[in-house]
């Protein structure tokens, strides 16, 4: 990471624009409310480089996998969410000249994300080519209290002319995902619109057939005198120009409202409908009150989950941008989204839900949000369920054992490198922890037997058939996994994955002892043709598996042969061939002692 993010405990600040960090200032700085969000691309043309990105909460593409070579069991794509609708763009040009950082004499800018408020502001002087110099002041917020709702306002004032401006706001679907496996575009247009009162694009996804309407209103205030107006449209995209004269020193401010409708909430006959309706309630209540409301929701948000540390304003900084990243990523209303690791941030990882999210998000979302924000999370995977029995029979296993995906949108693994997809099976565990961690924190007894049990049966069905006995050591082993350690593939008896699947096999065990005779257990023991030969076979794996441990150093062992290896501190290694997986090979990686990131540890 470039340290070029001044220190502040609220707020990421650039001060001047470095060309080459925009990309990776285009993530830091994005929004999002939850149920769509967007990369901090400039609202003005820009033909520097720059990656677009708007993305919908829950619509995605199944984009078919590519790899060298296809091993039984792959997964046939991998989900992406997709880059959507682009509704902030404004181009701004001056007697026919563009306004575009990237072919400016950039004097000032300054770009403030307010983690507070939840808004993002950028402020910036440019020289064009011609000699016109511009200021610029941008706000723009996607709505916390309106979470259908994105505004923005865009300030110009000329400073040392006057003349003939052209300015066009427009909404762009026709866009393309940087990571698509085949250049291939996945929107294709339904219906459009050009107006002055209310433009919009429909466009669905290829194969999964999502709806999406984007539509926009805006309005111009101050030095300006409209001239023209002209309403455009071609495929996916829609426009209204406008042109009139504007006086050297005299501001400008357009004002623009936008929304995302998808079919995931409304009939496919609704989307223009109650876009429409959205886009204009917005316009009808203006910028200001919009950002007053969507400063308040932001207020609610932080008084239940603000972390305050004193003497460190860069871990301050630190902290509320994880923060304010999960609370803007997911806000718990509806049990079919999840978490993406890079939320609206960019296309990395494909915004697809990952076990990242019991592993580490849950706990933040059980003490900092409604009890339902969590439940949801852990309701996810249920209706996954049956997904994840399939995944498993895919790699040979019966019985309703489940493995769930490393990682999915709608519960299909499509994660294609093999020894993730096929041996990183720990992710089992966390699924299975995350229904004791909901039940233990906030009492909810009767998820367990509603719906966790069931989740958990399937889970213990896997690793009772992923284990095997072995006659030399008289313990049941579990070979050909990946730990959460990434940096060694394929091991032997890994201790976390083990481990884990050890204290699955007990808290189901202890789960049916709990309800058992019971009404709901005996149903539950009928839907799933449950015998009680099964837990007998837990059982004997409880009592007799094998877990790596040195006596000598009174440690657990990562997996068999670890200390076979060179072990070094990172210390030892040379400062330029930090990090190691820039400047070593994988074999050599693979070989050594140093971890990617916690395992048995």
């Amino acid at each position: 990471m470039k340290n070029y993010i001044k220190h502040h405990p609220w707020s990421i600040i650039e001060e001047g624009f470095v060309p080459e960090y925009n990309q990776i200032s285009e993530s830091i700085f994005s929004l999002g409310n939850g149920m769509f969000g967007q990369r901090a691309n400039f609202e003005e043309q820009y033909s520097g480089e720059s990656l677009q990105g708007n993305y919908v909460a829950g619509v995605y593409y199944p984009d078919k996998t590519r790899v060298g070579w296809w091993k039984n069991g792959y997964p046939e794509y991998f989900a992406k969410v997709l880059n959507g609708a682009n509704w902030i763009g404004i181009h701004i040009s001056f007697e026919d000249e563009a306004l575009d950082l990237a072919t400016c004499e950039v004097e000032h800018f300054r770009r403030e994300l307010n983690m507070k408020e939840g808004w993002l502001k950028r402020e910036f002087t440019a020289k064009m080519p011609s000699g016109k110099r511009v200021k610029v002041e941008a706000t723009r917020i996607c709505s916390m209290a309106r979470t259908k709702v994105g505004a923005l306002s865009y300030q110009v004032t000329p400073l040392n002319f006057s003349g003939v401006v052209r300015i066009v706001p427009f909404v762009d679907f026709d866009v393309i995902n940087a990571d698509s496996n085949y250049d291939e575009k996945f929107w294709n247009e339904q219906h459009r619109k050009a107006s002055h009162d209310f433009s919009y694009v429909v466009a669905s996804t290829k194969k999964t057939d999502f709806w999406v309407a984007t539509g926009m209103k805006f309005n111009i205030s101050g030095g300006f005198s409209m001239e023209s107006a002209q309403e455009f449209e071609r495929e996916k995209y829609v426009e209204v120009a406008v042109t009139g004269r504007v006086e050297e020193g005299k501001p400008l401010t357009i004002e623009k409202y936008a929304a995302n409708i998808s079919s995931m909430y409304f009939a496919k006959t609704q989307l223009v409908e109650v876009c429409e309706k959205e886009v204009l309630e917005a316009a009808q209540v203006g910028f200001d009150k919009l950002l007053l409301e969507h400063k308040e929701a932001w207020a609610a948000k932080w008084q239940m989950s603000d972390i305050v540390i004193d003497g460190d304003v860069s871990a301050q900084q630190g902290i509320r941008f994880n923060i304010f990243q999960l609370n803007q990523t997911y806000t718990g209303e509806d049990e079919r989204l999840n978490i993406g690791p890079k939320g609206f941030t960019g296309e990395k990882y494909g915004g697809s839900t990952y076990w990242d999210t019991e592993a580490y998000c849950l706990a933040f979302y059980l003490a900092t949000s409604d009890k339902q924000v969590a439940r949801n999370l852990v309701l996810y995977r249920y209706k996954h369920l049956q997904k994840a029995i399939e995944n498993a029979q895919k790699l040979g296993f019966t019985n309703g054992a489940a493995l769930y995906p490393m990682v999915t949108m709608n519960g299909e693994e499509c994660h294609n490198e093999w020894e993730i997809t096929f041996e990183e099976i720990h992710r089992n565990g966390a699924i299975a922890y995350a229904i004791y961690d909901y039940i233990n924190y906030h009492g909810d007894e009767d998820y367990l037997i509603d719906y966790g049990l069931e989740v958990l049966i399937a889970i213990s069905r896997f690793w009772a058939q992923r284990v095997h006995w072995s006659k030399q050591k008289g313990q049941y082993v579990m070979h050909g996994v990946t730990g959460p350690n990434e940096y060694e593939n394929n091991v032997n008896n890994n201790w976390y994955t083990s481990k884990i699947a050890l204290w699955t096999l007990q808290y189901t065990l202890e789960g049916l002892q709990k309800y058992k005779g019971t009404t709901q257990l005996n149903e539950l023991f009928q839907k799933l043709n449950f015998k009680e030969a099964e837990t007998e076979k837990w059982q004997h794996i409880l009592d007799n598996m094998y877990l790596g441990y040195d006596e000598k150093r009174g440690v657990f062992l990562q997996q068999d042969g670890f200390l076979d290896k060179e072990l070094m501190p990172v210390s030892d290694i040379p400062a330029g061939q930090r990090p190691i997986n820039q400047n070593w090979s994988w074999d050599r990686i693979l070989r050594s002692c140093f971890i990617k990131q916690a395992d048995t540890l």
